[in-house]
Order: C-alpha cells, then sequence, then structure tokens
C-alpha cells in the first residue's frame, strides 16, 4: 500500500509539472529548440540548401542589410513587429499587430545566408519594449466594441542591423538560387538577439519562478516513482512475520496509550515529509497560474 501510494504522489506531481510546462505554450518548444539544435557555420548551411539536403540547423552571425529602417530612436532596424493588446481577466490578447521587414542576411566571415523574415512567428527572441496604458488612449487603433478603460499595452519586437544573432531554420534556395533560412521538418524559424541565458528568461515571461516550479515536481515526481517502485517489488519475505515470536511493542509512556508513533514507521514519516513538500509545490503552481506571474521584460515604458 506505501508503494502505490508514493507512485500516486509521484504521477500528481508530474501532472504538477506538465501543467506548468504547458503554461509555456510554444514558447517551451522555441527554448528546447534553441538549447538542442546543432551549430553550423554559415558556408555549411548554405552547402546543405545547395545539396538539397532538409537539415534544421542553427547558426551564429552578424545581421546585416542594404534597405534598412530607421526606428524613433535611428537605430537601424531590418525587422519590428508591434502587438496592440488588451486585458481580459488574467490574459492578454492581441487586437492589432504590424509588422515590418527588409531583406536581411547573417553574415559570417566573407560568407552569408538570407534569412526569410516572412516566416518568424513565435520564434522571435529579443528584448521586448513596452509600454503600457489603457484602450482609451490608443484612439482610432482600438476596435470600438474594447471598453475605453481596459488596460492595454504595446509591445514592440525589433532586430537591428548592428546586432549579432543566432538563427535556426532549414536553409533551402530561393527561386532565384540564392540560399536562405527558413521554417521546415515541421519546426519555425528562429532568431535571437540574446545570449542563450537571457533568451530562456524572456521565453519564460521574464521570470525564473516557473521553470524551477516545474524542475521540482518533476524531481519529486522522479523520487515519487522511484520509491513506490521499489516498495512494490520487494521480495515478499522480506515484509512477512517473523518465524520467531516478537514481543508486541509497549505503547509511548509520554503518550496516553496511543503508542509510538511514527517511531517504528520510518516509511510513513519519509512519505509525510514528501507529501507536505508536494502539497507546497501544488499550491505555489495554483498560485503562479492564478496570478499569470511576470509577463515579460520591460526594458523601455
Amino acid at each position: 500500500m506505501d508503494g502505490l501510494i508514493a507512485l500516486l504522489l509521484g504521477v500528481a506531481a508530474f501532472a504538477g509539472a506538465v501543467g506548468v510546462l504547458r503554461a509555456f505554450g510554444s514558447r517551451l518548444r522555441v527554448g528546447r529548440l534553441l538549447g538542442s539544435t546543432p551549430l553550423v557555420t554559415v558556408a555549411e548551411a548554405v552547402k546543405l540548401a545547395r545539396e538539397a539536403v532538409p537539415t534544421y540547423v542553427r547558426v551564429s552571425g552578424r545581421i546585416d542589410s542594404e534597405a534598412e529602417f530607421e526606428d524613433a530612436n535611428h537605430r537601424p532596424l531590418v525587422y519590428r513587429r508591434t502587438r496592440f493588446q488588451a486585458q481580459h481577466g488574467q490574459t492578454w490578447r492581441d487586437f492589432d499587430a504590424v509588422t515590418e521587414a527588409v531583406p536581411f542576411e547573417i553574415n559570417e566571415g566573407l560568407d552569408h545566408i538570407q534569412v526569410d523574415g516572412s516566416a518568424l512567428a513565435e520564434g522571435l527572441v529579443v528584448v521586448l519594449r513596452e509600454t503600457t496604458g489603457s484602450v482609451g488612449d490608443l484612439g482610432d487603433r482600438a476596435p470600438d466594441e474594447l471598453d475605453d478603460a481596459l488596460p492595454a499595452r504595446v509591445i514592440v519586437e525589433q532586430v537591428s542591423s548592428v546586432e549579432h544573432a543566432e538563427v535556426l531554420g532549414v536553409p533551402a534556395l530561393r527561386p532565384d538560387g540564392s540560399a536562405h533560412l527558413t521554417a521546415g521538418l515541421g519546426r519555425p524559424l528562429i532568431l535571437s538577439t540574446l545570449e542563450q541565458p537571457e533568451a530562456m528568461r524572456i521565453l519564460a515571461g521574464g521570470s525564473v519562478a516557473k521553470p524551477r516550479l516545474a524542475a521540482g515536481l518533476l524531481a519529486v515526481a522522479a523520487v515519487l516513482v522511484v520509491l513506490g517502485i521499489v516498495l512494490l517489488i520487494l521480495p515478499g519475505s522480506a515484509l512477512a512475520a517473523s518465524p520467531v515470536p516478537t514481543p508486541v511493542g509497549v505503547s509511548d509512556t509520554r503518550s496516553t496509550g496511543q503508542g509510538p508513533g511514527l517511531t517504528g514507521a520510518p516509511l510513513a514519516a519519509i512519505l509525510g515529509v514528501l507529501g507536505i513538500g508536494l502539497l507546497a509545490l501544488l499550491v505555489t503552481l495554483v498560485f503562479v497560474r492564478l496570478t499569470g506571474g511576470n509577463r515579460g521584460s520591460r526594458a523601455d515604458r
């Protein structure tokens, strides 16, 4: 019975971890690909494109373009996506989005490869520039059906031609014969201008609490499942009655006759401690899901 209880608690911890990870949505997949996709040189990526070998790879280099456009601070940009959102309960929802892009490429030494900017979607990982206010502040930009008093925010994601970037995608040839990186093999085109630790923080919504919570739940689940399996497969003789008469234990003289408590049941004590830890983690999970956590980096207001 103790083994079954441990297994059930392990399953509950695993379900909690899955719940936390599902809250990341597509960002979880982007983070996994950033951490696991093999790095190749730009020259190797161009070779794969010319050989028509569909392979999902990662390249690194400097962004360059001959058709940059400037932002309000005169920074040369190659891509900018502006999202207008309104808050409904604990959820922010897009009601408009504007994308501006020009052809650009990744340079590494003398080699270069184009990037299919039109394929960038959830794979764009950059510092978010956010401005908050109310729907009424947006004027004609907001739909008439939205209440002017609703909280609103504008999020700008942009890529500059002076930045260094990592791009993940499938090398392929354009109709004109030039090589470019695009989405393919069921995986998104990803572009990140951040170091990997910072990119992971952005993908986690600006908070490290949720990833740590998921890791903690997975660790607890692993311990409980292993413990449960060990208890279930223990030889029956180990738990069988002793052939030699064993004196019946007396009650604890410090109690009112209830017995020695958990003194002779260390397993129950261990399971109790693990159960309390699991309960605390699940309560934290519920709190994070209800409050929505930190919703993004706010580098610029």
